[in-house]
């Protein structure tokens, strides 16, 4: 009896050490993304080669009624292209932007907002929260691309890829704004 009695007491302990609750995290409110180019949703054949140039890592925060360029993000300051942790750009392979060579690597995506034109820049440093340790003497390319107008309202920030040719356009979009980043792939 006595073993019967010291089986039930280590098995009610073992189930109540796993019975403990473990709190996760709230959906957060811009949750992070991911976009590849070429888009890994599009179907190859097996000639092709599916392997990834460019991944981009971001939040995507809302519009929520709010005015974004110009109040929410201030025209003339940088801005980390998303929310939260600062939006990551990697390159697996050298690309061209904006005339300047960048090897294959993982780097900052931060952009300079203005009413007709964003300046986009390319910086070293990763793993930062916001541009608030933003360091400009950090940056390796910048780039200044004009401002398109759209009619409707993109909720979340998107980024997406287009193609002409050999060149993958960096497509940012938000609001009522998008802005397209030529990147040409080595």
């Amino acid at each position: 009896m006595k073993n019967f009695n010291l089986l039930i007491i280590i098995l009610l302990t073992a189930f109540s050490v796993n019975a403990q609750e473990v709190k996760f995290a709230p959906l957060d409110a811009s949750p992070v993304d991911i976009s590849y180019f070429p888009n890994k949703a599009v179907k190859f054949k097996k000639t092709d080669n599916p392997s990834p140039a460019i991944k981009v890592i971001y939040s995507r925060p809302s519009v929520k009624g709010r005015t974004i360029f110009g109040d929410l993000i201030k025209f003339g300051e940088v801005w980390r292209v998303g929310a939260n942790e600062n939006t990551e750009i990697k390159f697996y392979k050298a690309v061209t932007i904006g005339g300047t060579n960048i090897p294959a690597g993982s780097y900052s995506l931060f952009a300079i907002p203005e009413k007709d034109k964003w300046t986009i820049i390319i910086n070293k440093e990763v793993d930062m929260w916001g541009a608030y340790a933003y360091d400009e003497s950090k940056n390796i390319a910048k780039v200044t691309v004009p401002v398109k107008s759209v009619s409707t309202v993109i909720e979340a920030l998107s980024i997406a890829f287009t193609t002409e040719g050999s060149v993958a356009n960096l497509v940012i979009g938000w609001d009522k704004t998008t802005v397209e980043v030529p990147i040409t792939i080595k």
